[in-house]
């Protein structure tokens, strides 16, 4: 085993089969520890970075690949970038694999661009979405798409390497909700 693959994940759970937590059938992976505790957050179980399971990068990605039907991988929490150096890894990994690659966080891009931090950026390099921006529960829309408050934004990573602005990701499922 090499030394990428011996990195431990602290995970607070996995949904291995998801079609809300973004485009297509999902696997979820919800890292363990979060620095900022949005009050009505929906995992506060994962906010205690004591908490969780270790995992090493290799028996999550042996999970992922149990199922063909996966279309990719979604990184939440907790806060994934708050363990960027071991997603990093497996994301390029997820990545190798064919499956398109999703992170939650509450740090909105700029906050993570800011950090100048070589994992952060390379985590960022091999997304192709990023739903950024702490959850604020005065903001809740349940008709939102992939996120739980108007502020958050669902960001088209590619589209806005390419560019150097930010560019809202649109689904088929982008259609106002009338509830």
């Amino acid at each position: 085993m090499n030394k990428a693959a011996d990195k431990i994940i602290n995970v607070c759970g996995i949904e291995r089969e998801s079609i809300v937590d973004g485009p297509g059938f999902r696997y979820v992976l919800f890292v363990q520890g979060c620095p900022h505790r949005c009050p009505g957050c929906h995992n506060p179980e994962s906010h205690d970075f004591n908490g969780g399971t270790g995992m090493t990068v290799t028996e999550i990605f042996a999970d992922i690949m149990k199922n063909p039907h996966l279309k990719g991988v979604t990184f939440s929490g907790g806060e994934p970038f708050e363990q960027t150096d071991a997603l990093v890894d497996l994301g390029h990994m997820i990545r190798d694999a064919g499956l398109s690659l999703m992170s939650y966080s509450g740090y909105t891009l700029e906050e993570l661009k800011a950090r100048h931090d070589s994992s952060t950026d390379e985590l960022l390099d091999m997304l192709d979405i990023l739903v950024d921006g702490r959850y604020v529960e005065s903001l809740r829309n349940l008709t939102l798409v992939y996120r739980g408050s108007e502020n958050q934004r669902v960001i088209d990573m590619k589209k806005t390497r390419e560019s150097g602005e930010v560019t809202l990701y649109r689904s088929d499922f982008d259609v106002e909700v009338i509830i």
